[in-house]
């Protein structure tokens, strides 16, 4: 109802500052009254008037006040209302101008367009002129009429006399008079209505047409934002693609650079073992020749010693008739030196001077090269006494080795290699300082040994310790003191358990990063456990729970290895380990799982979960990971065809790379596998699928090169005759598809 008013009053407030002044110069009343009539006549909007009639329009004239101002002229229009308002009828004016923006103005919340006039409140005038509002309020004169008259919406009365009439250019849009001289009528609620359901409407097209700019410009910010949101992405997963390629190219160069490396020394070891093995044929074909000419010069001494010997006993017998003969010619034979063996050379002797020696002076079934020394198999009882000071490498696998005494290394004090692998080592027979001597011991393998506790007093120096396949049946608190440079460590093997194992042991290891407690009693994860290690490895136990606090410390943790437990999916907290970010492996194969586990750490990369007892995938149990699991291995479990969920690979379409399903129970491909965007292998084989759609395993609408490198889909119940060759537009070679042999129905 107020916006009625404030209409209203301005449409009258319009009126009466168009009213001209009955003594304006130029032309009469009458004069410009004749002559408009004249032009409506002329335009075809009136008829002539002969006289007063029925026709005749109710006559009613607008007078302003005594006060009242002249006609404005052109100028003083151009000024706008205000200035007509600040004179009008003796009104006394107070403004407020406050500051508009780009030539409109802001008043208490509303948005007024240039030379909009309006009243805020009765008897208050508004005007909104150069982005400035003016605001006036109206003193009412006193009215000295006969017929004084206030408008509706209006603050101060006018007076009404009967002489003008509503002039045809009232009847529409405008509502000013056509003369002084014409009846001027005030304007129905019905035309006020109209007036203003026009603004109305004008008004609401333009906040349309706004809101329609404005909402194109955000569709437009928004369809630019997911364009280069997109083309990120695209920029991201190509760099990622192509540091995965040059890692894959440096990973295969390195390993043909080691493979080369390898052969070329097994070449060389070939070639040494040759020499060697010539060297000897040739020594002990001498020898041969050496003891078969002994045995000629032997023979030969002994056949001339019997001649001479008869010959003397002749001439002892007193023959005179028979004198011995002169011997008048050289013999046909003299006797050959008896050849030396070869001389030694001077290393060798050198050697010998310092203790050495050639392979003669070594225990039986040894060897040496360099600062190597070799005697695996030896049939060795006892630790050989040895006094090589250069020597770095000593091996005596598979030898018959019970005890070391104390000084058993004092001649080699400078190993940094020791291995005593499968022998009969016993904890009790072991000297307490046999290995404190050894100052630069690096690695010491004891493994298929019958050891009950971890050796005392070993080299602070030592970084791989492998006490596997042994006894061992208590690891206390000290029994790795010292060891704070031990890198790896192996009890593989072992009669440990969560009983017997100090959850302070490992505190000294506090550069740990490979552990390996495999094949031993544990129904859980040891405690204490060192913050360091980055892989840990506890398959073939029998650790049936993983606490929410078993791995708090570790969160360095890289991989875990838990296949051959007892493990289900409600016995692993939610806690346990989600919110690692370093745990990129687990294997899980060979527990007694049903479902995939949930709380899977957020960082996985490599889940194995093989031969379990696995039914089914629940949704979004990939999804929290960031950036995503890359490889899956779900071979040998119970999947059939209510196995999967569309949801079920959920966050993991982008950066799954391998995925094994074979060996199940399927009846279809499951869903999601299409949507796989950097899929390389695919393994089906062996299941129950029957067909295969064209959108199954790749994405119909997705463009660019085929990524898979590898599909597996034989021994299901597949006829090849009936697939699509758009089925397989992903696969990069028809020769990488494996669809043979298939089952019968």
């Amino acid at each position: 109802m107020g916006r009625w008013w404030l209409v209203a009053a301005g449409l009258w407030l319009l009126v009466a500052l168009s009213v001209p002044d009955a003594a304006a110069g130029g032309r009469t009343r009458l004069q410009e009254k004749e002559g408009r009539r004249g032009r409506r006549r002329k335009d075809g909007q009136g008829q002539g008037r002969a006289g007063p009639g029925p026709s005749r329009p109710l006559k009613i004239r607008l007078v302003p006040g005594p006060n009242a101002p002249a006609e404005p002229s052109e100028h003083q229009r151009d000024v706008g209302v205000l200035n007509s308002q600040k004179s009008l009828q003796g009104q006394q004016a107070s403004y407020s101008v406050i500051p508009g923006k780009q030539g409109r103005c802001v008043y208490q919340g509303l948005t007024m367009f240039d030379q909009a006039v309006w009243s805020p409140k009765p008897c208050v005038t508004c005007l909104c002129a150069g982005g400035r509002v003016a605001c006036d309020e109206v003193t009412c004169p006193t009215v000295r009429c006969l017929f004084p008259f206030t408008p509706a919406g209006e603050c101060c009365p006018v007076c009404m006399e009967p002489d003008y009439e509503l002039g045809p250019e009232l009847s529409g849009d405008s509502p000013v008079p056509n003369d002084p001289g014409d009846p001027i009528t005030p304007l129905t609620q019905e035309e006020i209505r109209r007036i203003l359901w026009r603004e109305e409407e004008e008004r609401r097209e333009e906040e349309e047409e706004r809101l329609r700019k404005k909402d194109e410009a955000r569709k437009k910010r928004r369809k630019q934002r997911k364009k280069q949101e997109d083309n990120q992405r695209k920029m991201v997963e190509e760099r990622r693609r192509e540091e995965e390629e040059a890692l894959r190219k440096q990973v295969e160069k390195e390993e043909e650079e080691w493979k080369r490396q390898l052969e070329e020394e097994e070449e060389r070891r070939r070639e040494e073992e040759e020499r060697r093995r010539e060297e000897e044929e040739e020594r002990k074909k001498k020898e041969r020749e050496a003891r078969e000419m002994e045995r000629k010069l032997e023979e030969e001494e002994k056949h001339q010693e019997e001649v001479k010997e008869e010959e003397e006993e002749v001439w002892l017998r007193g023959d005179v008739f028979q004198m011995p003969p002169k011997v008048t010619e050289e013999p046909d034979f003299l006797p050959a030196p008896i050849p030396r063996p070869p001389a030694e050379t001077e290393e060798e002797e050198e050697e010998e001077e310092e203790g050495v020696g050639h392979r003669g002076g070594l225990p039986p079934g040894c060897d040496i090269s360099d600062v190597t020394m070799t005697c695996e198999n030896a049939k060795l009882t006892y630790f050989p006494p040895l006094t090589i000071p250069e020597l770095k490498s000593l091996s005596l696998e598979g030898n018959s080795i019970s005890s070391i005494p104390e000084g058993a290394f004092n001649g080699i004090p400078n190993l940094e290699w020791i291995n005593l692998k499968k022998n009969k080592l016993e904890s009790a027979a072991i000297d307490p300082k046999a290995f404190k001597g050894l100052k630069m011991l690096r690695r010491l393998y004891l493994d298929g040994n019958l050891l009950e506790v971890v050796p005392s007093d070993l080299p602070p120096t030592l970084q791989e310790l492998k006490i596997s396949e042994n006894k061992l049946k208590v690891i206390d608190e000290n029994s790795f003191q010292g060891l704070s440079s031990l890198v790896i460590l192996e009890l593989e093997g072992n009669l440990l358990s969560e009983g017997n194992v100090d959850p302070l042991a490992f505190a000294p290891l506090t550069q740990l990063s490979y552990l390996r407690l495999g094949r031993n009693h544990f129904r859980t994860v040891p405690q204490g456990l060192p913050e360091s290690v980055l892989e840990l490895y506890l398959e073939n136990n029998l650790i049936e729970e993983i606490s929410e606090t078993v791995f708090n410390q570790t969160t360095n943790l890289n991989v875990v290895s838990l296949r051959h437990n007892k493990l289900d999916e409600t016995r692993i907290a939610p806690l346990a380990w989600i919110n690692h970010r370093n745990l990129e492996s687990i294997d899980l194969s060979h527990n007694e799982l049903y479902l995939v586990p949930s709380y899977l750490p957020k960082s996985l990369v490599h889940l194995v979960l093989m031969g379990n007892n696995i039914e089914r995938i629940p949704g979004f149990v990939f999804a929290h990971m960031d950036p995503g699991l890359e490889y899956l291995y779900l071979s040998y479990n119970r999947l059939d065809a209510e196995g999967t969920e569309p949801e079920s690979f959920f966050g993991a379409y982008h950066s799954m790379v391998e995925v094994c399903l074979d060996h199940n129970q399927l009846a279809n491909v499951p869903s999601g596998i299409s949507e796989m965007t950097n899929l390389l292998f695919l393994r089906l084989d062996h299941n129950r699928i029957r067909s295969i759609p064209d959108e199954a395993i790749c994405d119909p609408d997705l463009t660019g090169d085929s990524t898979m490198v590898s599909l597996r889909l034989e021994n299901n119940y597949i006829d090849p005759q009936k697939i699509s060759p758009s089925a397989f537009s992903c696969v990069r070679a028809s020769s990488s598809v494996v669809l043979k042999p298939q089952n019968t129905k």
